[in-house]
């Protein structure tokens, strides 16, 4: 055991030199070849797209509302995200300094969109048909239609509104993550073989997308890609063992989700290429979501498998109720990560050693 902990703290270790090198080399081969500058953006808004791993409340305000023993952790009670605490995209908003996006569908919250707006929703996805209608050219559409609304309160009032003011949006931030249930729905209604066919596809979409926010002002882009699919609980406890990777990984299915970020980090090069005035920052997630399960005991967490709450009945699995340590889990409920985990990973890509090019996310305009 002792041996084993010490070959894990080497792992660990190798990934930290890893990181450190590859920050000397991403300038080379990287989205930008430009010089990076030291100053701190201060972006005034952020608009972020995606699915459930950055809701903060779509979802729950367009459908049902997410229950019990969500948010748990941190709000002390359902706040609208499927986790027991915060989002990557709420340590996002900590260390940007700016309050927690409110959900662009959510009317009814106390806090205002003067720093942005969250257009993300559960199930979504960047293609059609999916888990939910809300897919990105849908978030896009809401997103314009935000953004004229402002332009034309900020016209036809005298006060000061507790919104961004139209100059804001060429000069705000612009996040993604979403691509996850592409893999997922196409996965479960089709073949592995069609979901790889799909990603050009997908992404030639997502690429549309972009070029339409750029239309609309938008300038710079912080990018994740999708995470390691085949470790998600939900996914690996249906297959066989010889399909798994040592950490009970489905090998095959991130191998397509590595795909899908080969060509999304393509794509960003293409699109950097043609559009002018452009910062793109691409987010290898995938990379610091798989060390923390490849590290997760030496990390203090347990069996990166093993889920802390599950709303619905995963064949093989004995979790039906909140766990009592969420904070050692790595998964909350077979599909989204606990708060613990999206800290942990929070402290790599935020600091820009996972991104492409290397900036931290305050610097993101520099790109």
């Amino acid at each position: 055991m002792v041996f084993r902990k010490e070959i894990q703290m080497f792992g660990l270790l190798f990934f930290f030199l890893f990181s450190v090198l590859r920050l000397g080399t991403h300038g080379i081969q990287g989205l930008s070849d430009d010089n990076y500058g030291s100053s701190t953006c201060n972006f005034p808004a952020v608009f972020n797209f995606g699915d459930s791993n950055s809701d903060t409340g779509g979802i729950s305000a367009a459908f049902y509302p997410i229950g019990v023993p969500n948010g748990e952790t941190f709000f002390g009670k359902p706040s609208g995200r499927a986790c027991d605490g915060r989002l990557i995209l709420d340590f996002m908003a900590e260390e940007l300094g700016i309050a927690y996006l409110r959900a662009y569908l959510d009317s009814l919250g106390l806090s205002s969109f003067k720093t942005g707006a969250n257009f993300a929703t559960g199930g979504s996805s960047i293609r059609q048909p999916g888990f939910s209608p809300f897919h990105l050219d849908v978030q896009i559409s809401q997103f314009r239609q935000f953004k004229a609304r402002i332009i034309d309160i900020a016209n036809s009032t005298q006060g000061e509104a507790d919104l961004p003011k139209p100059e804001d949006f060429s000069k705000a931030l612009y996040t993604f993550d979403i691509g996850q249930n592409d893999l997922s729905y196409t996965l479960q209604t089709t073949s592995e073989t069609e979901t790889r066919a799909a990603i050009p596809i997908i992404l030639d979409l997502f690429s549309t997308a972009i070029q339409q926010l750029y239309s609309e002002g938008a300038r710079v882009f912080w990018v994740h890609n999708t995470g390691p699919i085949g470790c998600l609980p939900s996914f690996s406890k249906n297959y066989k063992p010889g399909d798994l990777d040592k950490n009970g990984c489905v090998v095959r299915l991130n191998e397509i989700a590595q795909e899908f970020n080969r060509q999304l980090k393509s794509k960003l090069t293409q699109l950097k290429a043609n559009l002018t005035g452009v910062a793109f920052t691409y987010v290898d997630a995938y990379t610091a979501k798989y060390t923390l399960i490849n590290n997760a005991e030496s990390q203090g967490f347990v069996d990166p498998l093993d889920f802390c709450c599950c709303n619905r009945k995963i064949v093989g699995t004995p979790y039906y109720g909140p766990c009592a340590h969420p904070e050692k889990h790595i998964s909350w409920d077979a599909t989204h990560y606990t708060e613990a985990a999206n800290r942990w990973v929070s402290n790599y890509i935020l600091n820009g050693s996972m991104s492409d090019p290397p900036i931290p996310i305050s610097q993101a305009c520099h790109a």
